[in-house]
């Protein structure tokens, strides 16, 4: 205080040099505050460049958020081109900052370039694009817009006429193609927007239209309404649907979807949820299908599975794991019931398929367009549909080609089986089929069936992997009785013990089950162990007409024949089969064929001969022609040998005595009995011994020929070959 004013004495101002030093002492309390001063240094420092780094993070969130990242649109564009190889071009504005923690993403006018190759020049383009992107599931790779509004957008998918490359794999034009992925979008609203689509391979061109949508949450206030046109195969197809969920909240509502596709003769109805507007996994729909042919809609996938007649078929339809499973499937084809399952997936890329179906039952043609016999001709004309009359002839197998470069796309495995079929001719059950696709070769392994109590085991290999498809056939019956499988035929059971056991294996060429079996070379073999069989076919067959008046005389018409080995046997060379040997032993004959077949014309050219080991009366000793086609055989029971014997003794007759009209007709009863070990074993002619041993000189030699001693005029070959070869 001063003494003489009695006023107080003002303070005392700090030095100049300690103003200065505030700036520089607050800097150092933030930069070490007393709880960090007590630190280990190590700690101190790792806090501080935690500090800086978040310190940097909030000054380009700060610029971003000021500038809205609008000169961000040049490095975007140059980045976007160099990452995608091809041109990204922004024409209007550009922003790209956070707002306030997600990525807001905004182009105006925004072009994305396609390869040099494809027929659109843009793969997208868009007026507006303003978008929200989830930081978080960004870092970790995962796209996951949170709002995405698109204005005028348009997006060209196309694949090359080779469909080696497509429009939405970026990179190197070496590449291979990606499946289409979408990103997650929560909420969306798209105005004027559309797609289109182009598969030159698959001859599948569609274009479709979105309407305009308002979507808020997972509750849509306005419908995801959609509609597309286009073809398939030439064949035009249309589809509209939408994208509702009116009722639910917004947290964890789901959309409900409904779809419907009408083309290529088929009509698809899809309903039910999803969690949002482009997320399939957890999908829970319903699925319903019906048309003339359930092989159009796997096209859609580029699957190649075997035609059918019409049909229909529900099923529930998820997915789960990039699986999309259709569980719970039922349904008819044709007059045949259908269940089961069956699961679609892109492991690495490549389409898979895995079903497990069942029939209870089976009529036999609707099995017809599994093998390549047309499902509308077998409508119209049902079995009668299997023959078609090609060059004046008849031909009953099938023609369809095997759709080769769609096996190599896919791979399966499908497990099918049937409890009954119902066939005219033959009492097939049990059918149990395992298929194994994978890189162009299908395995049927095993193929398996029951037919009149006999089981029928097949190994079937078809290798599309080759230029020209190889199909590898192994069929093995096992033992089967005679008076079943042959019942329809005019066998009785009664009286009938002969079992009949068989295995075919050939080898063929060719996309057809036709030119599979004309090029196919291998053997034919069923074996007839000792048995009987009931006397009136068996002695038709033979001829003896002595024994056959006999026995009705002596009342004893269905009076077993005794049969003590007997086989019937081809050795099929470049799709002609030879008889090598057919050779049936029974008590009182030997019946011999010879001839044969041609795959490749389906003519038939064999003569069969009974030679009594007793002597007969009244025995045709001559042979019996079987000529014709496939699906027309012909037997000729009068010969022109029987019918020059039957000359001669009506020259007898008229010079000599009645007794002569009988002389031609006395079958000496020299027949051979055969050796039973080769003919059970299947052997071939060649190996063919008599009872005593020695080798046969009545099997032929395993050709064609039709004479005895295996040979053939000159004049019989060529007419043969020409009808074998199906030359007219």
């Amino acid at each position: 205080m001063d003494m003489r004013s009695g006023q107080p004495a003002p303070a005392a101002r700090p030095p100049a040099s300690n103003r200065a030093d505030r700036p520089r002492r607050w800097a150092r309390k933030a930069w070490t505050p007393p709880w960090l001063e007590r630190r280990p240094r190590p700690l101190r420092i790792a806090i501080r460049a935690v500090a800086i780094f978040l310190l940097i993070l909030f000054a380009i969130w700060l610029v971003l958020f000021i500038t809205k990242g609008r000169f961000l649109k040049g490095p975007f564009e140059r980045f976007a081109t160099a990452q995608l190889e091809r041109e990204v071009d922004v024409g209007g504005d550009f922003q790209l900052y956070f707002a306030p923690f997600n990525v807001k993403f905004r182009a105006e006018d925004i072009r994305i370039a396609n390869p040099a190759w494809a027929r659109e020049r843009q793969f997208f383009t868009a007026k507006k694009v303003d978008a929200r992107l989830a930081t978080l599931p960004l870092v970790f790779g995962n796209r996951v817009l949170r709002f995405a509004d698109l204005d005028g957008a348009q997006v060209a998918l196309e694949w090359d006429a080779g469909n080696k490359r497509n429009s939405w794999t970026f990179g190197g034009p070496n590449r291979p193609p990606e499946p289409l992925e979408l990103p997650q979008i929560r909420r969306a609203a798209i105005t004027k927007s559309g797609l289109t689509y182009r598969d030159p391979r698959l001859q599948l061109f569609a274009d479709i239209d979105v309407d305009t949508v308002r979507a808020t949450g997972t509750r849509i206030s306005d419908d995801i309404g959609f509609s597309g046109r286009g073809t398939m195969r030439a064949q035009p197809f249309s589809l509209s649907g939408g994208l509702k969920s009116p009722n639910e909240t917004i947290a964890g509502g789901k959309n409900a979807l409904t779809l419907h596709a009408i083309g290529l003769g088929n009509t698809l109805d899809v309903s039910g949820t999803l969690p949002g507007p482009t997320e399939l996994e957890g999908a829970d729909l319903k699925l319903q299908a019906r048309g003339g042919n359930l092989s159009r809609i796997f096209d859609f996938l580029g699957v190649a599975i075997p035609d059918t007649r019409a049909y229909r078929v529900t099923s529930a339809l998820t997915y789960e794991n990039e699986v999309w499973n259709l569980t719970g499937m039922k349904g008819m084809f044709g007059d045949s019931d259908l269940a089961g399952s069956l699961a679609v997936s892109q492991p690495k890329g490549r389409l898979y398929l895995k079903a497990d179906l069942a029939t209870r039952s089976l009529n036999i043609i609707d099995a017809g367009p599994f093998v390549g016999y047309d499902p509308q001709r077998l409508d119209r004309m049902g079995t009668g549909g299997t023959v078609e009359t090609v060059g004046g002839r008849p031909r009953v197998l099938p023609e369809a080609p095997l759709r080769v470069e769609a096996l190599k796309r896919f791979d399966a495995d499908v497990r099918y089986r049937v409890t009954r079929v119902r066939a005219e001719s033959f009492p097939i059950s049990n059918v149990d089929l395992t298929l194994a696709l994978k890189n162009g070769l299908m395995e049927l392994k095993p193929f398996n069936f029951i037919v009149a109590g006999g089981t029928v085991k097949s190994d079937i290999a078809i290798d599309a992997r080759p230029a020209i498809v190889r199909t590898e056939y192994d069929v093995r019956l096992s033992p089967t009785r005679l008076g079943t499988l042959l019942a329809r035929f005019g066998t009785e059971k009664s009286g009938t013990t002969g079992t009949v056991s068989g295995r075919i294996r050939m080898v063929g060429f060719g996309d057809s089950v036709r030119q599979s079996l004309a090029t196919s070379n291998g053997r034919i073999a069923f074996v007839l162990p000792q048995g009987t069989f009931w006397t009136r076919n068996i002695q038709l067959a033979e001829l003896d007409i002595g024994t056959f008046v006999q026995k009705m005389f002596q009342d004893k018409l269905k009076k077993p024949v005794e049969i003590n080995c007997g086989v019937i046997a081809f050795t099929v060379r470049g799709g002609i089969a030879a008889a090598d040997p057919i050779l049936i032993d029974t008590r009182k004959n030997v019946m011999l064929g010879r001839g044969g077949f041609s795959f490749r014309s389906e003519a038939i050219d064999m003569a069969v001969r009974a030679d009594g080991k007793t002597f007969s009366l009244f025995s045709g000793q001559s042979p019996v022609g079987v000529g014709g086609y496939f699906a027309a055989p012909k037997i000729d029971p009068v010969s022109d040998e029987l019918a020059g014997r039957a000359g001669a003794g009506l020259g007898l007759g008229i010079l000599a005595s009645p007794v002569g009209l009988i002389i031609p007709f006395i079958d000496p009863g020299d027949a051979k009995a055969a050796q039973c070990g080769p003919v059970l074993a299947g052997a071939t002619a060649a190996a063919q011994r008599t009872s005593k041993g020695k080798p046969r000189d009545d099997v032929g030699k395993g050709t064609t020929a039709k004479s005895e001693d295996g040979k053939q005029s000159a004049d019989g070959q060529k007419k043969q070959r020409k009808k074998f070869l199906g030359i007219f």
